[in-house]
């Protein structure tokens, strides 16, 4: 995970998952945090505390995903390069 806690998005929690083929259930099961919290926050309807945001981030990230932060070009997810591995 960075070492930084990036602030990630309803909108690319969801790519992120797309990009992944999971499911809410199992990002809820990989970063231990409620299907409720989860859904609410994708839907916008709240932003969970910090910590559950950095839980859902490091699950995110173990899987092979970068966020991209707002740099003039958007916002955004993807894999993060292989090709040292």
């Amino acid at each position: 995970m960075s070492d930084k806690i990036y602030e990630l998005r309803a909108d690319q929690c969801r790519a992120a998952r797309a990009l992944l083929g999971w499911s809410r259930d199992e990002l809820a099961k990989r970063s231990k945090v409620s299907n409720a919290t989860l859904a609410d926050f994708e839907a916008g309807k709240r932003t969970p505390y910090d910590r559950t945001l950095a839980d859902i981030q490091k699950a995110l990230e173990e899987a092979g995903i970068q966020f991209i932060p707002e740099n003039g070009g958007g916002a955004g997810v993807r894999f993060k390069d292989r090709s040292g591995d």
